[in-house]
């Protein structure tokens, strides 16, 4: 798995969707795109009440996107667990 799959993915499928960080920003109810480059670039995150939203904005695959998230929850813990450089991820409210 690579380091920031998700944040990868989510800005390839916003890009496929047509639309800016602002755009995605204002659709989600946020005055700043700000959260939405904190995603792509791995800082923390979409938080789960919002995870909905992108599904359907972005017409994504609720599996697919399921499936990275826990990939990358899995890479975090294991190097918590295992003692390796830990990188942690939050997820933004």
């Amino acid at each position: 798995m690579k380091k920031n799959e998700l944040g990868l993915y989510l800005k390839k499928k916003r890009v496929i969707a047509g639309y800016t960080q602002w755009d995605v920003a204002d659709k989600l109810g946020y005055s700043s795109a700000q959260l939405i480059s904190n995603f792509e670039r791995g800082l923390c995150s979409p938080p789960p009440n919002q995870l909905k939203k992108i599904v359907t904005l972005y017409g994504l695959n609720p599996e697919e996107l399921l499936q990275i998230m826990l990939q990358e929850r899995l890479r975090v813990l294991e190097k918590s667990i295992y003692g390796r450089k830990k990188r942690s991820q939050t997820i933004c409210i």
